[in-house]
């Protein structure tokens, strides 16, 4: 048989980054990582494993397009408008300050403009798959800090397509500003005029297509369908001048406001997997070891300017936001990295003669290195405090004192202090004000705060693991402090200080698991409530129920549950059955029948009829005057216009209408 050209290249990447990636996973290392370690004991600069690089880097081209076409699906229209109204500030701040400050930088190093801009963009950009993987796995997505890293993160894979745009045209002259700038603009226009014919397919054309694609229950013509709009519009852009990776996000926003848009991602992830890790191993080829060897000072540098020059900017631009020091740490210590998209804008570079490809491989040796060490510095940056304490005079002089009317607020007593105001934090508030009990809470997120301060609300904007901010609302006089926060390490440190402002208080506490309720207890909590624990029990108790397990079979498990775990004061409750729902009723209905005049029921009661006996079906209810009796006792009368509810057997049921209409019947055996 012929040979299949890359067949062999392709099989001995494939199981090469299955090993090194499922062993790095093996000690808590990203997947993304892995790939790029794969890559680079691969490539020519490792093992020598992979010669044709360049046919490998073309299927790495088709990764980066299908991976700005899932970008674009999750980034809908509608989308994009609500995130830059909520987060653009935040992003604009790192996005900025990041690329102005290394622009400067590398001027002072005698670089050239066009180069300098280049190396702004590079170190601006952080990993969006690294990072937003660690902070789901530490439950850190919606922690003020993971609020703000996920913000920085969406406006930066934003801004990678007008960077893509722009980069090719910092190859010019410094003579020729006037005309790069002429041409930015012009390659902008043509960005902008594409974008609306873009919206104006997506709201008229593209729905009906699809449509009619997906009249076909034909799930092969969909996937070809998305992937031959996807390389189109990809393909039409680079016909226009513009880049490949700006059709396919066009063309994924495209999709995403129709009503296939989840359809369309479920279809294309596996693809896009797949050349996207090819993409990861083609970028970590370009690792080589011996740059790293020959210019250790080099790599050095550049290393310490991915994790901890973008820390500073980034740590910055929070504290400026009014982030507390220790939300501002983390989200420095959280940016600090090279990212994906860094490797497509140094391919833009390389290709537009902006940098030449032996000035990149420093700086993918040292980004490379930068991401390897994110999940690790994202691991201990919580237990550090330092980081904190040296922010503290920077945060006094920004002013990030949180909200000013803590500092006026009047002395309170008796009252409870709530820290956290998300969907839990506010169903309490309700609840504390129902029933007349005062409070004060304080939160991190400010258009939270806003919000409750527009509807009256006692919310501040405070840090709760400042000693300060809790002795402003008065903890040392509450009856007890509630945490409702999605910190884990925050909230730690929150016990720790109430117990260091005012011990005698008692600590209430939300946690994800019952494995930290042990280290809470420990540090002062006086109640640990485990959401997976009343999770598990809610689940058991509906799933019991919906097998007709008797209800104190289902209490007794619930108290088995709770023994092994967590006590708690609450009654069991579970949701009523009704018949329909029971199969082990499912022989028996429910009817009405109407009483009326000439009827043999008037005037007797259902003892006087014998009607069970007589029938078998069960008088279990009585409508009168159009309010349901319940309670009517068997020995009541019926008179005309009642309506009888009637629970038995078919058979019955139809035996008991008859014999109330007047139908003479035998006994039911």
């Amino acid at each position: 048989m012929a040979h299949v050209p890359l067949l062999d290249e392709l099989a001995i990447i494939a199981a090469l980054a299955v090993v090194v990636a499922v062993f790095v996973g093996r000690l808590h290392v990203p997947t993304v990582a892995g790939l790029l370690l794969a890559g680079a004991l691969a490539g020519p600069f490792g093992l020598g494993l992979v010669h044709s690089i360049e046919d490998i880097d073309v299927l790495a081209e088709v990764g980066v397009v299908l991976l700005l076409f899932t970008i674009g699906l999750e980034l809908s229209v509608v989308r994009v408008r609500g995130l830059l109204r909520h987060t653009a500030l935040a992003g604009v701040l790192q996005v900025g300050l990041t690329t102005g400050v290394v622009t400067v930088l590398a001027l002072a190093f005698h670089q050239p403009l066009g180069r300098a801009v280049f190396f702004g963009f590079l170190f601006a950009l952080s990993s969006t798959a690294i990072v937003l993987r660690a902070l789901s796995e530490r439950r850190e997505v919606d922690a003020p800090h993971g609020r703000f890293i996920v913000s920085a993160l969406v406006l930066q894979d934003l801004c990678v397509v007008p960077m893509v745009l722009i980069v090719p045209l910092l190859a010019a002259d410094s003579d020729t500003t006037a005309s790069a700038a002429f041409s930015v603009i012009a390659a902008l226009a043509r960005a902008l005029v594409l974008v609306i014919v873009v919206l104006a397919f997506a709201r008229f054309l593209v729905p009906a297509a699809l449509a009619w694609v997906d009249a076909s229950r034909s799930r092969e013509m969909f996937l070809l369908a998305i992937i031959a709009l996807c390389v189109g519009t990809a393909w039409m852009t680079a016909l226009a001048g513009l880049s490949l990776a700006l059709g396919a996000f066009l063309a994924g926003m495209m999709v995403a406001d129709t009503e296939y848009g989840h359809r369309a991602m479920n279809d294309i992830l596996p693809l896009r997997d797949a050349f996207v890790s090819l993409f990861f191993v083609s970028m970590g080829m370009l690792f080589d070891v011996r740059v790293a060897l020959a210019e250790p000072l080099l790599v050095f540098a550049l290393l310490c300017g991915f994790v901890v020059l973008k820390a500073i900017v980034a740590t910055f631009a929070a504290l400026v936001m009014r982030f507390p020091a220790r939300v501002a740490w983390l989200s420095g210590i959280g940016l600090a990295q090279f990212g994906e998209f860094g490797f497509v804008l140094a391919r833009v570079g390389e290709s537009a003669h902006v940098v030449t490809p032996e000035e990149l491989k420093p700086l993918f040796a040292a980004g490379v290195l930068s991401m390897f060490l994110t999940p690790l510095l994202v691991r201990f940056a919580p237990h550090v405090t330092a980081g904190e304490r040296l922010l503290a005079p920077l945060e006094r002089l920004i002013g990030v004192r949180g909200d000013e009317s803590v500092d006026h607020m009047e002395q309170l007593s008796g009252h409870l202090v709530l820290v956290g105001f998300g969907v839990a934090g506010r169903f309490m508030s309700k609840a504390l004000a129902a029933c007349e009990i005062p409070y004060v809470a304080l939160e991190l997120n400010a258009e939270a705060v806003r919000a409750a301060r527009a509807a009256g609300l006692p919310v501040h904007y405070a840090d709760a693991t400042s000693a300060e901010a809790l002795e402003r609302v008065g903890l040392t006089s509450a009856r007890a402090i509630v945490l409702l926060i999605n910190d884990p390490q925050a909230a730690t440190r929150m016990v720790a200080t109430a117990q260091r402002v005012a011990k005698h208080v008692p600590i209430f506490i939300r946690t994800r698991y019952i494995g930290e309720r042990e280290g809470l207890v420990h540090v002062g909590a006086s109640e640990v409530v485990a959401e997976e624990v009343e999770g598990a029990i809610e689940m058991i108790v509906r799933v019991l129920r919906r097998f007709d397990v008797p209800r104190n079979i289902i209490d007794e498990r619930v108290h088995e549950v709770r023994a092994n775990t967590q006590p708690s004061p609450r009654v069991i409750t579970a949701p009523r059955t009704t018949l329909g729902a029971s199969r082990a009723l499912d022989e028996l209905k429910i009817e009405s029948f109407l009483v009326r005049d000439a009827c043999h029921a008037v005037g007797r009661s259902a003892l006087d009829m014998a009607l069970r006996s007589r029938t078998g079906a069960l008088m279990v209810a009585v409508r009168r005057d159009g309010a349901l009796l319940e309670e009517f006792a068997p020995e009541s009368a019926l008179f005309a216009g009642d309506v009888v509810y009637l629970l038995g057997t078919r058979l019955a049921i139809d035996a008991a209408t008859a014999y109330l209409e007047g139908s003479r019947l035998s006994l039911v055996p």
